[in-house]
């Protein structure tokens, strides 16, 4: 477990300093693959609409990526 945030700072996973503006993981995936994060906000708005487990995923996404 311990060598997660390791290898996602090694894919370039990491959540910014700045930009952030609840935990940085949306602009963080964002700055990974190139996207803009407001619009990768806005997919992840959309996405808590639907039934299912996306805050606690954010919510480990937000424990397990490393800061900048």
């Amino acid at each position: 477990m311990s060598d997660i945030p390791g290898s996602m700072r090694r894919s370039g996973l990491v959540r910014p300093r700045s930009g952030r503006v609840l935990g940085g993981v949306c602009a963080g995936v964002a700055h990974r693959f190139g996207l803009n994060p407001w619009g990768v906000r806005l997919l992840w708005l959309l996405i808590c609409l639907i039934p299912g487990p996306q805050i606690v995923i954010y919510i480990a996404l937000w424990v397990l990526m490393p800061s900048e």
